[in-house]
């Protein structure tokens, strides 16, 4: 080619990527099993947010919330752990996405709800 280098890059294989993938994912994991399993001991299997009650059947959908946002502050007395299901979980999160982006959190109105058992209690209720 006139004009133009061509510039050698070292390849790294697609074994050795897959295995620094794989070992990454194993460490979160383990991460996450050490103090899911510390809350899940500690804490009821109930849904901070909503209510929801869970049990061995839906355990899996139970999710540990940091509260100050850092996965590496594992207190063992469980103090930055809070248990939420997996929409709450999403919720928490989407209002950290929401200040990040536009400098508030969402509607105010979300923080001071009280948990609900079912909810579907309020459509009972507009009746």
């Amino acid at each position: 080619m006139v004009g133009r280098r061509l510039i050698k890059k070292k390849k790294t294989s697609s074994k050795k990527l897959d295995e620094i993938v794989q070992k990454a994912r194993n460490s979160i994991t383990e991460r996450d099993k050490g103090y899911r399993e510390q809350s899940l001991k500690i804490h009821p299997w109930v849904c901070g947010r909503c209510g929801k009650e869970f049990n061995r059947d839906n355990l899996h959908l139970l999710t540990v919330h940091h509260v100050d946002h850092n996965h590496d502050n594992n207190p063992i007395d469980g103090s930055n752990w809070e248990n939420l299901c997996i929409y709450c979980h999403d919720r928490e999160h989407q209002k950290i996405r929401d200040f990040e982006q536009y400098g508030e959190l969402t509607s105010s109105a979300h923080q001071d709800e009280m948990p609900i058992n079912n909810p579907f209690d309020i459509l009972k209720k507009m009746d």
